[in-house]
């Protein structure tokens, strides 16, 4: 089957692509005629090396997102994985000299069409008496055996296009900058590994890939590695992807050794999570530290991809501290990260937690609860929300992910272990706050943090007085923190609908004698009564508010779950001598 993708023409892709690039940024032109972006300050290029890299599309960004000050003067791009051709990169050579510029250096990833087009233009230019040299990168460590073609071309070529960039913007000649790279790019390697293939425009994908499987050592252009594996945690990954690279019996090795100060990598090819490239990322961290090798610079992002392919390869260059300035030399390349110029190595990266605030100490106020009943509510309670579990979550299902239970239960058993560490606070307050804490810490989830903001707003009028008024108070409190936060109000089918409800009724509690158990029992029974209620509501907050309405038959497990708390505080209150 062929794959999907978000083109106007398959044929048209690369130049598409190209011209979206030069359209979004200022510092770029087009050649007129020519698949060919360069640098739009050309002519102050004069007295310069210019340097022209390239090959086919679908590597973006590069090549063309590393044209700037201090990288690339211009590229030649492909169609899409094609080498350029030869009239355009011999047309890009031309217009770089003939705007002043004092030779033309060639940088060309080692493909055997690359070499030809880009070798077949050197040699044409070179016949009109045009200064240009050209340089084959080979970074390839996937093999332990050198082929006759050499190692291929991967990502580290984008570094040589940094150094030769930094080199000719101080002004060093064509011989001299083709000197350093060339030795330069020695000192390197990279590997790859991708869960799948990428698939050419118009074209099915280059190959297949089980679930359990994995392909190590593979190209940029969709081919296939050098051996398949087995499926492996990242950390394993990385760690067989750095072993193989740096085994000194692999003729593609590269030379790392204790103490050795590195440039690492780690480059997306094109359709790996930014998740999982940060997971990779500090594996390798680990992984070089753990060896003690230095880790002098990191770039972690997307360099040089294989279109969609999710995957990711690792690139290691040995540096001493006059490669490293090449490296942090300024450059306007676009797609060229901002790098801290300084060791990943030796910094510290983990600061103190803060100081948590004095406790104030507890309130002697009468008017609170007494321990035992609230150990008795709070003991109904999560005996209740765990009963509840797979109720609220197939409720929860016709919402999305179906775990209203299962953070529910996480709740119930957070409170069920903290009764069991020792005695509670005596305040009302700080037992809220508490709960506050402990549910944002244990209950995960949006409802995690409604209920944190709803007992850390009721917690406060519970300050001064303990008395009903005091606990009305506290409840309108916390309905404002949830609507005010959570954005829901009464109506748009949410556990907000519940308490609303009770809240209602608690205003009673205002008034002079007011009757405890009477006000509460008519608030447990709105509660109820509104938490069925939005079995017929549509919704307008929360996940929910995404799903058609005519989906929803069944009432919010949110609001059942307040409904049931509310019920259970209501039924130890009234078998206990309050």
């Amino acid at each position: 089957m062929t794959s999907k993708k978000l083109v106007n023409t398959v044929t048209g892709c690369a130049d598409d692509a190209l011209n979206g690039l030069v359209a979004c940024n200022p510092n770029l032109q087009l050649l007129q005629g020519h698949r060919v972006a360069l640098r739009s300050d050309l002519d102050s290029l004069k007295g310069q090396v210019a340097l022209l890299s390239g090959g086919g599309s679908g590597h973006e960004p590069a090549h063309a997102g590393f044209i700037g000050k201090g990288m690339l003067t211009g590229v030649i791009a492909g169609a899409v994985f094609t080498s350029p051709a030869v009239g355009s990169i011999l047309a890009a050579i031309r217009a770089v000299a003939q705007a002043g510029t004092v030779g033309t250096l060639l940088i060309v990833k080692n493909y055997t069409g690359d070499r030809l087009n880009f070798g077949l233009a050197r040699e044409q230019a070179r016949a009109e008496g045009l200064a240009v040299e050209m340089v084959v990168i080979g970074d390839d460590s996937a093999f332990t055996a050198l082929k006759k073609t050499g190692r291929r071309g991967l990502c580290g070529t984008v570094l040589i296009h940094k150094v030769a960039g930094a080199l000719a913007e101080a002004g060093v000649g064509l011989e001299e900058i083709t000197r350093r790279v060339s030795l330069i790019s020695k000192a390197m390697g990279t590997l790859g590994v991708s869960l799948s293939s990428c698939s050419v425009p118009g074209s099915k994908p280059t190959f297949e890939l089980s679930a359990s499987e994995m392909e190590l050592g593979l190209g940029i252009h969709g081919e296939a590695g050098v051996r398949r594996i087995k499926m492996a945690t990242a950390d394993e990954i990385v760690k067989l992807m750095l072993d193989h690279m740096t085994n000194s019996s692999s003729a593609s090795h590269v030379p790392v050794c204790l103490g050795s100060s590195v440039v690492l990598v780690v480059n997306n090819l094109g359709g790996l999570s930014f998740l999982e490239l940060g997971i990779i990322a500090d594996a390798a961290v680990r992984y070089l530290e753990g060896h003690r090798v230095k880790i002098a610079r990191a770039l972690v992002g997307t360099f040089m991809s294989a279109l969609e392919m999710p995957g990711v390869s690792l690139t290691l260059l040995l540096v001493d501290e006059d490669l490293l300035k090449l490296i942090d030399a300024e450059t306007t390349a676009s797609a060229w990260p901002n790098v801290a110029k300084v060791s990943v190595t030796g910094q510290k990266r983990i600061r103190a937690a803060p100081t948590e605030p004095p406790e104030v100490p507890e309130s002697t106020a009468a008017g609170g609860l007494a321990s035992k009943h609230v150990v008795l509510v709070l003991e109904r309670v999560c005996t209740t929300l765990l009963g509840l579990e797979e109720h609220l979550n197939a409720l929860d299902r016709a919402a999305g992910d179906g775990d209203c239970g299962t953070t529910h239960s996480h709740a119930a058993r957070a409170i069920q272990e903290w009764l069991k560490k020792g005695p509670l606070p005596a305040s009302p307050a700080q037992l809220l706050s508490k709960l506050s804490l402990l549910l944002l810490e244990k209950m995960g989830g949006s409802s995690g943090a409604l209920y944190g903001l709803f007992f850390t707003a009721a917690a406060q009028p519970l300050k001064a007085k303990t008395d009903l008024p005091a606990w009305s108070a506290a409840m309108d409190a916390g309905l404002d923190a949830m609507q005010k936060y959570g954005k829901a109000a009464p109506g748009d089918r949410t556990m907000l609908d519940a308490l609303w409800a009770a809240g209602q009724e608690l205003q009673a509690w205002q008034s002079p004698g007011a009757d405890l158990l009477q006000v509460l029992t008519r608030a447990v029974k709105m509660a109820e009564v509104a938490a069925e209620a939005t079995r017929n509501m549509e919704a307008g907050a929360g996940r929910a508010s995404y799903i058609s309405s005519a989906r929803l038959d069944q009432p919010d497990p949110g609001a059942v779950a307040v409904s049931a708390i509310l019920r259970a505080i209501l039924e130890v209150l009234q078998s206990s001598d309050v």
